[in-house]
């Protein structure tokens, strides 16, 4: 009888030995989601690139329709024209881990990590590319197109392994990793920046080298944090840890298939509360800036009876700037907000904490914000910092929420066609937020009197997504699989023979010091832009 050694890259090669230390994992998970998080930051990209031919002012072709924007060398891409490349990303990112969640539960996370690396890294080589030669499809197809693939395999790579990981702090080790896709913006478009304003010359605006230099870092970070993946032996589970019995809407054993799961209804009501959580924040986050600026205008600068309409030049850039702060403490609640929430859906189940999220959220919204209006402009912030930590919570929380419903068995799968509900919502969102905007500015509606029929109308969708979320029941019982005893003698050995530690070692230290340094500086570089808001 002839055996074959598993391939380095195959999942039964990255079965981790006796004495290993569960804690090496989520660090890795961080460096995945740390590197593709800055999908969210590509806007700091727009602006040089309207002027990619023109440096100094764009070269403006009047009546250039999108399709001779796709091919031109001559006149420089409009706004309206690059942000194509961050609609292609979640849609990809949402298609790509619905189409391949199965492959990689086959196949391991480190494979399909290594595989997400090249395409996120070289999508954005290859976005370089386009910037040199001012091909605009080749920034859609390499950024856009394979980087949304690398998106998508990045995000749910290490979820499934956390959870089993994890099985006694299920949103804890979720929220860790989610976490860092919410904090990769936050280091890497300031990154980007510096990196612009170093390559920046009189003819250049510095964006294809900066493409190439964050191409080359994020490929490193990821290819160690997919090599540095391990999963749980077979029937492993933390030492001295019995698993409790199963709360409401939890699965009490075994686990249902992913050809099965998403025929249930608790899949497509989960995936609806998270469509309409995230519909309620993702578009007026996406104008937090011009909406504060809008609402109390002079009030942010001490002059509380001018207008928005009414402010001169000098006025507006500090405006603007307080502008900049508040998105800047946003995304500080986004990211607080996916390891917060998942951590307390531990003690609280996830069922109630989807509950409490938007019961909140929909008194915030629809009761709470626009009775501030011509009030407190600390309280006005706080409100959508709040609201941004649950849109985050939301994102943090629905993988346990999965496993608890479905089991762990095929969650990363089953987790990757949920994403749908993202990309759904990356454009319902926006769509009822800005035109409703939109339309209330051409009929001559006051700018902060635009805002509370806005807000009524998400809070409407998270009172909806709290109705669906208390209807959801226990899956059918009779759709539960029971886990077949497939383990090996090795992988048996590994998982009995000697507890996996959970102590502190310099292995441990070392990983978590280097995913903590570029959160802390990500960190020191926000707050130090949200400071004016303290001024």
């Amino acid at each position: 009888m002839t055996t074959t050694t598993p391939g380095f890259l195959d999942r039964a090669g990255t079965i981790a030995p006796a004495g290993f230390n569960r804690w090496l994992v989520p660090p890795c998970a961080l460096a995945m989601h740390l590197s593709i998080g800055m999908a969210y930051g590509f806007s700091v990209f727009w602006l040089p690139l309207s002027r990619a031919i023109g440096v100094a002012q764009p070269v403006v072709c009047k009546g250039m329709t999108l399709a001779q924007a796709i091919t031109t060398t001559t006149c420089d891409w409009r706004v309206s024209d690059l942000v194509w490349t961050y609609s292609i990303f979640f849609v990809v990112l949402g298609a790509a881990a619905a189409i391949w969640g199965g492959w990689l539960e086959r196949v391991g996370p480190r494979k399909a990590g290594v595989v997400a690396a090249c395409c996120w890294a070289g999508g954005i080589a290859i976005g370089a590319v386009g910037v040199s030669w001012h091909q605009l499809w080749l920034v859609w197809l390499g950024t856009g197109l394979l980087g949304g693939i690398g998106l998508g395999l990045g995000y749910i790579s290490p979820v499934s392994t956390l959870i089993k990981w994890f099985p006694d702090r299920r949103g804890l080790a979720t929220g860790m990793a989610i976490m860092g896709f919410g904090g990769g913006a936050m280091i890497g478009s300031p990154l980007a920046d510096k990196l612009m304003k170093h390559f920046a010359g009189t003819h250049d605006t510095g964006v294809w080298q900066t493409f190439l230099v964050l191409a080359a870092l994020y490929f490193v970070a990821m290819m160690a944090g997919a090599l540095g993946y391990r999963v749980t032996p077979e029937g492993w589970q933390p030492a001295g840890w019995t698993p409790p019995a199963a709360r409401a809407g939890a699965v009490a054993g075994g686990y249902v298939h992913l050809d099965d799961a998403h025929k249930t209804p608790q899949f497509w009501m989960i995936w609806t509360v998270l469509l309409l959580n995230v519909s309620a924040s993702i578009g007026i986050i996406g104008v937090a800036s011009p909406m504060l600026q809008e609402v109390f205008a002079g009030r942010l600068i001490g002059q509380p009876l001018v207008a928005f309409g009414a402010l001169d030049a000098a006025q507006k850039a500090a405006v603007a700037a307080v502008g900049a702060g508040f998105v800047g403490v946003i995304s500080l609640f986004n990211i607080g907000g996916r390891f917060a929430w998942a951590s307390f859906s531990d003690r609280l189940g996830r069922k109630t904490t989807f509950a409490i999220m938007t019961a909140i959220g929909a008194l915030l919204y629809g009761l709470v914000a626009p009775t501030l209006i011509g009030g407190s402009v600390g309280l006005f912030i706080l409100v959508f910092c709040l609201c941004a930590s649950m849109y985050g919570g939301g994102f943090a929380t629905v993988p346990a929420y999965l496993a608890d419903m479905f089991g762990t068995r095929f969650v990363g799968a089953i987790h990757g066609r949920l994403l749908t509900a993202w990309s759904t919502a990356g454009v319902l969102g926006p769509l009822i937020v800005t035109t409703m905007r939109d339309k209330a500015l051409a009929a001559g509606v006051p700018a902060a009197a635009v805002y509370p029929p806005i807000y009524w109308v998400l809070g409407g969708l998270l009172v909806v997504a709290f109705v669906i979320n208390l209807l959801i029941r226990p899956v059918d019982p009779s759709l539960l699989r029971q886990a077949e005893a497939t383990a090996t003698g090795a992988d048996r050995t590994a998982a009995y023979a000697e507890p996996i530690r959970a102590s502190l070692s310099p292995a441990v230290v070392v990983a978590w010091v280097l995913v903590l340094i570029p959160i802390g500086w990500g960190i020191w570089q926000t707050a130090a832009k949200a400071a004016v808001l303290l001024r």
